[in-house]
């Protein structure tokens, strides 16, 4: 018997059940690994809450992230073997390939032999937040040196690996967040500016920063009333792409000024990469060498044990977090 997270209903962190199932061997094209590290991701807070793309059919799995090691490997497979250290970039189902337990069986095409210059730990806490901001930064809005960007939400896990990625390409990171608070802590993760929004005006500040200019490139998750002032901080012809819906209340159509900078708003989402083969190993190629250079470093915020999941839930709701949250196993 494995010991595992599953959930039985919709509903707060208390439904979070840890129980001891069977799990079976890994299909054809799938590898079972014995896990060590969780990455927690809030889409599994949206999932569990009944506010996510996908539907549960309870009693259901959950879990996006893992590392760990190759314990058995589907007929179907190559490259891996008994005893590989792996990490898995989350597949496009949060309950099938659930990775909160013991064990998980999970898709061969999404796994990484990992740098070995990483930790467990870090591993299971780079691909989901290197992916997202690789896809939007580098392959959709095509970030480059001089560039400037706004980072918004910025101590999430994405908005962390966006500076990181940024300063790969060479880019300038002004980062936001609602208050001082967290400011010093952005700057030492990687921004070059930070914006306190309910502090100061971010329009003002973006253009100072840019000498007028403003920022070719947006990179936000949380949509409603911040909408429009991010697109009055974008420079002429800039791109932003909009990658959450964080905020409970509506988001304007801010109509003139797009017109008037010809902006680009893009909807995006993570799954555009991992659907696709070609740029899915475009992303491992990457984000594996800057692991392994170091330019990209996995920021883990706090580290739980598995026994605790319900509390790291609800530590992950508070959004005190700098980073990453991690659950080992």
């Amino acid at each position: 018997m494995t010991k595992v997270v599953r959930i039985h209903e919709y509903g707060d962190a208390s439904v979070l059940k840890i129980e001891d199932i069977e799990v079976p061997p890994p299909a054809a094209d799938e590898v079972q690994i014995a896990v060590r590290s969780i990455g927690l991701n809030r889409a599994e807070v949206m999932f569990r809450n009944h506010a996510y793309l996908q539907e549960a059919v309870f009693p259901s799995r959950l879990g996006y992230e893992a590392s760990g090691v190759v314990q058995a490997v589907g007929v179907a497979v190559t490259g891996f073997q008994l005893g590989d250290a792996v990490s898995l970039i989350p597949p496009d189902d949060i309950a099938r390939w659930g990775t909160y337990g013991e064990v998980a069986n999970v898709p061969a095409r999404s796994l990484v032999k990992h740098p070995q210059n990483l930790s467990f730990e870090e591993a299971a806490a780079s691909w989901m937040q290197y992916v997202t901001a690789w896809g939007a930064l580098v392959e959709q809005a095509k970030l480059k040196s001089g560039d400037f960007v706004i980072v918004t939400a910025a101590s999430s896990s994405v908005g962390l690996a966006a500076f990181q990625i940024a300063r790969m390409v060479g880019a300038t990171v002004i980062a936001t967040t609602r208050t001082s608070a967290k400011k010093q802590a952005l700057l030492e993760a990687g921004a070059h500016h930070v914006v306190a929004t309910q502090e100061e005006d971010l329009v003002a500040r973006v253009m100072e920063i840019t000498g007028g200019k403003g920022a070719r490139v947006v990179l936000d998750p949380v949509g409603g009333p911040s909408f429009e002032p991010l697109t009055q901080s974008m420079a002429r012809g800039g791109i932003l792409l909009e990658y959450g819906a964080l905020s409970p209340e509506p988001t304007p159509f801010p109509l003139f000024t797009v017109l008037g900078k010809s902006l680009t708003l893009k909807g995006y989402l993570y799954s555009e990469i991992i659907s696709d083969d070609v740029l899915l190993q475009r992303a491992k190629d990457f984000i594996s060498e800057g692991l392994r250079s170091g330019q990209l470093k996995p920021v883990v915020s706090k580290v739980f044990k598995l026994d605790d999941i319900q509390e790291a839930h609800r530590y992950l709701e508070s959004n005190e977090q700098i980073g990453k949250i991690v659950v080992n196993v």
